[in-house]
């Protein structure tokens, strides 16, 4: 008898069974859908031998030390620190933009006014959130918001939401922040870098335990029903625990409607070349169909003959069969839908919702792992 079956094994499913198969002393089951382990984080190699990130790439930051040393259980760290470049119409830009960036695309004298009035106005080290800049009343400080706006964040933006920017969350705008500092990296965390040997070994490690067991290729809805009240496990009832990181809509057959997200095509090209741009990631921000380019090699710090790009292109989520929903859209509209399907949940016993998809919200990496950790300790006292 499984004590919990959990649904999805990326980072949410994954530290939960972890935890409760060793803090806990419980039996779990987890249910996967795809082929493998790692969810969305999941690498591998391509036919080149390059390795790659299969949905697109993952940089591991956090600033907390729990989450940092609980990963460090089961993976060496590869030292990176991730820094980005946005084509501008042909020209190379460090983004988030930063006091380096001004001083590359405005005249020098007007940068060191322009930064002078920056920190005056918001502190140096700060980041301004771009639609916060947009508001500044001193109009040296709006041009610069204006071509932030206007090259950076604009058309990248309706790119990678089909909307236009005001219609967006301020949980997304908020990601897009003007940073009065040098410091090109893209992420301010205390802790950064990559998994030595890959995310698929730091998962093989973490799952790694005997009272951990793994179903790939098993659709939870064929094997876990919730009827009147009760659950069911293959046809029996459940008494268990179920902790679901899948997307909730899905689970209850789209009763109320689907939820919307938006969804990413990625596109690999192979070169014979030792590189094929100056960093891990290119961002695309004005003409292009694409959003950003990723070069493998410059992430992972793998040295092999020849390269392997990936290219994302943004798309609406329309067939849950071909494609992988990957960012909620998070209108009012939307959000009330899903707080009908959470509330269906609350209708059954131990069932607990938790990850990006059953929750219907945006999380990093190291946010949802110390959220499993946090939800794992209320489970573990009870």
């Amino acid at each position: 008898m499984y004590h919990t079956v959990i649904v999805g094994c990326g980072f949410a499913g994954a530290v939960m069974a972890r935890e409760l198969a060793e803090r806990g002393r419980e039996n779990v089951l987890i249910l996967e859908k795809r082929g493998h382990i790692a969810g969305n984080c999941y690498d591998t190699y391509d036919r080149y031998g390059v390795w790659i990130h299969q949905y697109g790439p993952h940089i591991f930051h956090t600033d907390s030390e729990r989450v940092y040393d609980y990963l460090s259980r089961f993976t060496e760290w590869y030292d990176y620190s991730h820094e980005v470049v946005a084509n501008v119409n042909g020209q190379l830009i460090p983004v988030p933009f930063s006091l380096h960036t001004l001083h590359m695309v405005f005249e020098e004298e007007m940068a060191k006014k322009l930064e002078k009035k920056l920190i005056e106005e918001f502190g140096r080290g700060t980041r301004v959130p771009i639609l916060k800049l947009k508001e500044a009343e001193d109009a040296d400080l709006q041009a610069v918001a204006e071509y932030v706006y206007e090259h950076i964040f604009l058309r990248y933006t309706m790119k990678q939401w089909g909307q236009k920017p005001e219609e967006i969350s301020p949980e997304v705008t908020g990601r897009v922040p003007v940073i009065l500092s040098e410091d090109s990296r893209y992420f301010s965390d205390h802790y950064q870098g990559m998994p030595l040997l890959g995310y698929k070994e730091l998962f093989k490690e973490m799952l790694s335990y005997p009272t951990i067991d793994i179903q790939l290729h098993t659709d939870a809805r064929d094997v876990l029903k919730l009827e009147n009240g009760e659950n069911y496990l293959y046809g029996k009832p459940y008494p268990g625990k179920i902790i679901y990181t899948g997307p909730i809509d899905e689970f209850f057959h789209c009763c109320y409607g689907r939820l919307p997200y938006r969804s990413l095509r990625f596109v690999l090209e192979h070169y014979n070349e030792e590189e094929y741009q100056p960093k891990a990631v290119v961002n695309y921000t004005v003409s292009e169909d694409y959003t950003r380019i990723t070069e493998f090699k410059k992430l992972t710090g793998q040295e092999i003959a020849g390269t392997t790009i990936m290219k994302e292109y943004p798309c609406a989520y329309t067939d849950s069969s071909t494609q992988i929903p990957y960012y909620a859209i998070l209108k009012e509209e939307n959000l009330e839908l899903y707080r009908k399907y959470r509330a269906l949940v609350r209708k059954y016993p131990n069932f607990y919702l938790l990850g990006r998809l059953a929750e219907y919200k945006y999380y990093n990496m190291d946010a949802i792992v110390e959220k499993a950790l946090l939800l794992a300790d209320e489970l573990v006292k009870k």
